[in-house]
């Protein structure tokens, strides 16, 4: 248990249960707490934003990292197992907290919220078995996900191209063609839970799949 876990335990109650039955202690996680049902259900039911779309629903962060890993792949190309599935966990411990916190107010919430997105990211981490990035790998991921946002603000949130650049102070050009395809759903348009969900689980299964895979064919050359 970390020094900010025992001092906040004593006082807070920091047990959540989770949709398939287990229990995540958020002072102190463990790697295993979770299935990829529930972080794909926590990420699906997460909103960007604050909340705010001028849709009827609201951007899921499941989906702003299903779209970052698509800019990311249009910036640099095939990535790498393990790239991908950094783009699509970047922001995974938004979905076990079931909050992401808008920019502004980060520095209210101060020390004690940063080490908790810290711990749940070092548990993540873990868990999928990230390794850290490049900073070539770094540079692109920033970018990518710099333009997923100045594209969110300009198509979802309808901010004005000028007020990105002045007020969020995002310098990034917004795209005009939506990267990620759902014929079911008009361009830009945030989807459903439960369809997001789907589709970010079926891309961390298939480039999890694509590590293994990768793996048993450098284990065959050994």
């Amino acid at each position: 248990m970390t020094a900010m876990s025992a001092a906040l335990t004593e006082h807070q109650r920091a047990m959540v249960l989770l949709p398939g039955g287990g229990l995540l202690d958020l002072l102190d996680p463990s790697p295993l707490s979770w299935t990829d049902g529930d972080l794909a259900t926590g990420l699906a039911r997460t909103y960007r934003w604050g909340g705010h779309s001028r849709w009827p629903r609201p951007l899921s962060v499941a989906q702003h990292s299903l779209t970052v890993l698509a800019i990311r792949e249009i910036l640099s190309g095939p990535l790498t197992p393990d790239e991908a599935l950094y783009e699509l966990l970047h922001d995974a411990e938004e979905g076990l907290l079931g909050f992401d916190c808008i920019a502004p107010l980060k520095p209210f919430l101060g020390a004690p919220f940063a080490a908790l997105c810290e711990t749940l990211t070092a548990a993540i981490a873990v868990r999928y078995e990230l390794p850290g990035l490049a900073p070539e790998a770094w540079r692109r991921h920033k970018q990518a996900d710099r333009i997923a946002a100045a594209s969110e603000a300009l198509h979802i949130v309808q901010w004005t191209r000028n007020d990105i650049r002045t007020t969020l102070q995002i310098t990034e050009t917004p795209l005009d063609t939506d990267p990620l395809e759902a014929s079911e759903f008009a361009s830009w348009e945030p989807w459903p839970s439960d369809f997001a969900a789907m589709r970010w689980l079926k891309m961390i299964d298939f480039h999890r799949d694509r590590r293994q895979q990768a793996r048993s064919s450098l284990r065959n050359l050994s």
